[in-house]
């Protein structure tokens, strides 16, 4: 990551905001893109303290595309084209189909989808003038293959499986210009979209449920699932395109009954 230019959306929290610390530790130069200006602001001054040889924090909703292109636009003026982009920022709203109003729908698929196809689509832009190459990083999940057993997760995981969709067709289109398009599979993170539907009361149950049906016996890190997106955006995964890295812990490759 030295000396390269990473952009990160979400990135003022959570797994954004780990891989913005883990990118400065290498020495990248790194954009901190989030709605919330004050968390960009206080990842990108840690993001310094660790190594960032420049940081930029932006302000940015990513389903409004002149936000998203006046963040690319401002990345490459200060930072310079990004060689590595992770399109990570998303949001998680539970209902049943029945009872999902369009707002809330529509919403959601607003930031999860639409957010990921426009900070693709100018971060591809920006790659194909620059003609670098580069490496694009998306943030699917499980509920992109399977149905959540808890339920209620119709919104998301519709959102998630549009992503990976989007993942394959964007690495076909865009190899020949040496640009690789990978996703990630998330297993359960502590961040706090992690616990955005569970009330407060109910946290520490759930928390041993998950623990006890996680194959691997527990929750994973933020930074345990940056790692995957810094080595999808490093050198080593130089050969790698149109893949999903499963950091799961062993969710998917678990039967739906524990017997």
């Amino acid at each position: 990551m030295r000396d390269r230019t990473i952009l990160v959306t979400g990135g003022g929290a959570g797994i954004g905001k780990a891989a913005v610390l883990l990118a400065a530790q290498q020495g990248a130069r790194v954009a901190v893109v989030d709605v919330d200006l004050e968390s960009a602001n206080a990842t990108a001054e840690q993001a310094t303290e660790l190594g960032a040889s420049r940081t930029l924090p932006v302000r940015c909703d990513v389903s409004v595309e002149t936000d998203v292109e006046a963040a690319m636009a401002a990345c490459v003026n200060e930072l310079g084209t990004p060689y590595g982009v992770f399109a990570n920022a998303g949001i998680d709203r539970a209902g049943l189909v029945h009872e999902l109003t369009a707002e809330q729908w529509t919403g959601l698929i607003a930031i999860n989808l639409t957010g990921i196809f426009l900070t693709c689509k100018h971060a591809l832009r920006a790659m194909l003038t620059a003609g670098t190459g580069g490496s694009i990083v998306c943030t699917s999940s499980p509920a992109s293959f399977v149905a959540f057993a808890a339920g209620g997760a119709s919104a998301y995981s519709a959102s998630k499986g549009g992503v990976s969709a989007l993942v394959r067709c964007m690495a076909l289109d865009y190899a020949r210009h040496g640009i690789r398009v990978n996703g990630i599979v998330p297993g359960p993170t502590h961040t706090q979209l992690m616990w955005v539907n569970v009330p407060e009361p109910e946290r520490p149950a759930m928390q041993r449920v998950i623990d006890s049906e996680v194959p691997i016996g527990r929750m994973a890190s933020p930074e345990e699932i940056a790692q995957s997106a810094i080595w999808l955006m490093s050198d080593a995964a130089s050969y790698v395109t149109g893949s999903h890295l499963v950091c799961d812990g062993g969710v998917l490759a678990k039967a739906s009954i524990s017997v």
